[in-house]
């Protein structure tokens, strides 16, 4: 088990390098479509808590 997980992380890895050597821009894109997601779930994580102690 412990090797085929070894063998997707390389894969995973190979797979990630490939995509940002071949469309450096679209990789970009994809990185921040990411931490806009994560930025807007901290904020309504935080509005939330905001209004659970109003």
């Amino acid at each position: 088990m412990a090797q085929a997980r070894k063998v997707a992380l390389y894969m995973l890895i190979v797979f990630v390098l490939y995509t940002i050597i071949n469309s450096p821009a679209r990789a970009a894109d994809l990185v921040q479509v990411g931490f806009e997601g994560i930025s807007d779930a901290a904020k309504s994580v935080g509005e939330f808590m905001t209004e659970l102690i109003n």
